[in-house]
């Protein structure tokens, strides 16, 4: 695969507005979206995309990159691309779980023992990959699921104290938003769920309301949860799973071979956003423990596991998804 500094050898500068490769007068222009700021996996995929794709047609297919919410956020970029109007999505699967339902397996916990794990059992060329590309098609979304990849993690933090194992989280108010299935898990691992936007989360635990809460290592540094909540356990519980997809529209314009070219850049891609995740979590963990005073901890993953295990048959069934972790469960 081509370094990433190869992929950006096409100048490319992040704004809130459009972000262009920049070759030879193109045929044909797409519009990228992602939800977020750089530094961050979702941007890495999305300009190694534009630059390869570029490159391979001779510069006749052109991407042009709109971070940071700019086309608006994921479920409204959706319904356009159903129209065509914008032609492809680097995101999370969480937040296309309305369009396409079966991505709510994603959600569940512990399916995965980490990033690598995800990407030799769902990335591009398994089983699981190919499931959810008819789950894609059947779901009458409109869009073409190109590949799946995980790329960051989301860890446990609180402000009661160092977490070794599952009894240091045993009755803590546990800030959840508002899905039955954080709450039956969180219960399951022994806290007592509180609903509170993220919005309102900083001044829920600095007042007490809430205690504890997980979320991705970028966002608990992003709004300085760190600051009323200083011990992060990396309990790794999901991982941060994300599709890249074309609109249908605009994938039965492409040729057979033009189609072939966008599933391999997309795989390739799927692989630099994985590590760029790994990467950029061991980083900020680094930052967090360096120059904020987080105390970090790393419990015993298999044990937080066991404790949710017995419920994931129950919350698949509510989810309507037991096909896709039975599927997940035999391994891909």
């Amino acid at each position: 695969m081509r370094s990433l500094a190869l992929a950006l050898a096409a100048t490319i500068t992040l704004t809130a507005g459009p972000l262009t490769a920049v070759t030879a007068a193109a045929q044909t222009t797409m519009r990228l979206h992602t939800l977020v700021q750089s530094p961050h996996p979702y941007n890495d995929m999305a300009e190694y995309m534009a630059a390869e794709i570029a490159e391979r047609s001779g510069g006749e297919i052109q991407i042009e990159i709109f971070p940071a919410a700019s086309l608006g956020n994921d479920p409204a970029v959706i319904g356009e691309m159903a129209l065509g109007t914008i032609d492809l999505i680097v995101s999370s699967t969480n937040n296309a779980e309305g369009s396409v339902p079966a991505l709510a397996a994603f959600s569940l916990p512990y399916l995965f023992t980490g990033i690598d794990d995800f990407m030799e059992r769902a990335g591009p060329g398994t089983e699981i990959e190919a499931h959810f590309r008819e789950r894609f098609t059947e779901s009458g979304s409109g869009m073409h699921l190109l590949a799946l990849n995980a790329s960051g993690t989301r860890n446990f933090s609180t402000a009661r104290g160092p977490v070794e194992e599952v009894a240091d989280i045993s009755g803590t108010r546990m800030r959840v938003p508002p899905s039955p299935l954080m709450v039956k898990t969180w219960e399951a691992l022994g806290t007592v769920p509180v609903t509170v936007a993220w919005a309102e989360l900083y001044a829920a635990v600095q007042t007490g309301v809430a205690e504890s809460l997980e979320s991705s290592i970028p966002g608990y540094l992003g709004s300085k949860l760190y600051e009323v909540a200083p011990n992060l356990a990396l309990t790794e519980h999901t991982l941060l799973a994300s599709h890249i997809s074309i609109s249908e529209v605009t994938w039965n314009r492409l040729s057979e071979a033009e189609q072939a070219m966008f599933e391999e850049v997309a795989a390739e891609a799927t692989m630099l956003g994985a590590r760029m995740g790994v990467q950029y979590d061991e980083e900020l963990v680094m930052e967090l423990e360096n120059e904020h005073g987080v105390t970090v901890t790393r419990p015993d993953i298999a044990e937080f596991a066991a404790a949710v295990d017995p419920i994931l048959d129950e919350l698949a069934a509510e989810m309507g998804v037991e096909a896709e972790l039975e599927l997940i469960r035999g391994g891909g």
